[in-house]
């Protein structure tokens, strides 16, 4: 199965912190892709565990790899990153 990676920079004000890391878990476990997400230094969870997000201190500048596979890897990724890094 391929593995679809996309690196970002994080735009949103409050990083991936409570609200917007729920919303990130809940669209990323609608999905079929399996995704997670890592930081620069290698840490990598999965993207379905709001706990698991949290561990990751992911504030607004800060740059993260989201991995996905399956069906529908490429439309989640779009979606995460809209989350992540709102235009």
């Amino acid at each position: 199965m391929t593995v679809v990676e996309r690196r970002l920079v994080v735009t949103e004000e409050a990083g991936l912190h409570a609200r917007p890391a729920a919303a990130f878990a809940q669209t990323a476990a609608r999905a079929a892709a399996e995704v997670t997400v890592a930081r620069e230094d290698g840490t990598e969870v999965p993207a379905r565990s709001v706990l698991s997000l949290m561990t990751l201190n992911i504030r607004c500048g800060d740059a993260i790899v989201l991995r996905a596979s399956g069906t529908d890897a490429e439309s989640t990724l779009d979606a995460l990153e809209r989350i992540a890094a709102p235009a």
